[in-house]
């Protein structure tokens, strides 16, 4: 649902157990937040870009593939 954020994940070796211990839920409620199948809050989205990925915007770190798809 968010290939940038998946992708810096990779590219900095951040788990989603990582996130989940962070925003204190589950890992499986973060996935479910991370593949659309439950709403992820604009305070999650800040707390995970500011502990993790500071130096990237939300913009581009929660962009979902139909915006990509949109972009082109």
């Amino acid at each position: 649902m968010f290939p940038n954020l998946e992708a810096e994940m990779a590219r900095c070796k951040i788990t989603q157990s990582c996130i989940a211990s962070l925003l204190g839920v589950t890992p499986t409620t973060l996935s479910f937040k991370l593949n659309g199948k439950s709403p992820i809050s604009l305070k999650e989205c800040t707390k995970i870009k500011n502990e993790f990925f500071p130096d990237k915007t939300l913009d581009y770190l929660f962009a979902t593939e139909s915006d990509q798809k949109e972009a082109s």
